[in-house]
């Protein structure tokens, strides 16, 4: 089977699991909304992935931790649109929940899914109890204090922050739960999986700068030029657009590099690589550096990058 198809059944048990006569029904089809159609479910195929790798001999465990994941993720991104933060009307091509539900309900669905991962995530570890302890550390900390996304989100109310700490904690600290949940999951050392979740969010989050300039709306299922619109720290104020592309293109490299050498090694290295050509393709890259090249006056504003 599939990873995809994987997550996907995965996701749709974990919600049928709290989905019965008793839960508000409105409530029940916001949480749905907020997961269902999902995006590129990098993060939960990024674990799929590295528990593959380590052998994989609780496939329940490292299920419940990618769908723990996805699921924190898509908490993540119901908040993040609410009016106090971005005020975004779109979500992954249609309206995000609070434009279709209104803000209570959420706020509600935001937060009924960061309860359902971990709920998830307990209620898969029959087989390997030992490992439990270890996953909620991991999956926890990519989400809370002090580095978690919700600290990430917490550094644009602060006036000064490091871009570096910035992006590690909003997008970079769930690639690290990802990859090194994974692990653990499969019983592996998740210590050796730190660096390539490490290099994979921050590129990740660089990409979503370069998108936020480079991008279209329709594209990418969300609002484009929110960085600057709510002057938040971001790889173009601090680079330029060539240097940000350039420091994602090494970051994606230095991701291929970190991958532990073994059977799956290569293609854990082609993920990557096919990830980086979804977030920043490089026909568009190189199209701008050509008109740049040619006179910075005319280099493209806004080529197509694909979302």
């Amino acid at each position: 089977m599939k990873a995809i198809t994987r997550i996907e059944q995965s996701l749709a048990m974990a919600l049928a699991s709290a989905e019965d006569a008793s839960c508000p029904p409105k409530l029940a089809s916001a949480v749905r909304h907020a997961v269902f159609p999902g995006g590129a479910r990098i993060r939960p195929q990024l674990c799929l992935a590295v528990a593959q790798a380590c052998g994989q001999d609780d496939p329940a465990l490292s299920d419940a931790a990618a769908v723990a994941i996805e699921l924190l993720h898509c908490a993540s991104l119901v908040h993040d649109d609410l009016p106090c933060f971005d005020d975004a009307p779109t979500r992954r091509g249609r309206a995000s929940v609070h434009w279709a539900f209104g803000q209570p309900l959420a706020v509600l669905a935001g937060d009924a899914l960061i309860v359902l991962a971990f709920q998830t995530l307990a209620a898969a570890a029959g087989q390997s109890p030992a490992r439990l302890p270890g996953l909620l550390k991991i999956i926890a900390g990519g989400v809370g204090m002090p580095g978690g996304i919700v600290a990430g989100q917490a550094w644009e109310s602060e006036s000064r922050v490091s871009l570096m700490q910035y992006q590690r904690a909003k997008t970079g600290a769930l690639f690290v739960a990802a990859t090194c949940a994974g692990a653990l999951s499969a019983g592996a050392d998740p210590s050796q999986w730190q660096a390539l979740g490490d290099c994979l969010g921050e590129a990740y989050q660089v990409a979503d700068d370069i998108r936020d300039v480079m991008g279209q709306a329709d594209l990418l299922g969300k609002p484009v030029g929110q960085d600057a619109q709510h002057a938040r720290p971001n790889a173009i104020a601090n680079l330029g657009l060539s240097g940000a592309i350039e420091h994602f293109e090494s970051l994606i490299q230095a991701a291929a590099d970190s991958i532990p050498e073994g059977p799956a090694a290569q293609a854990m290295r082609d993920l990557v690589w096919q990830e980086s050509e979804r977030l920043v393709p490089r026909a568009a890259c190189n199209a701008y550096r050509e008109a740049a090249s040619q006179s910075p006056q005319t280099a493209p504003a806004s080529p197509t990058v694909g979302a």
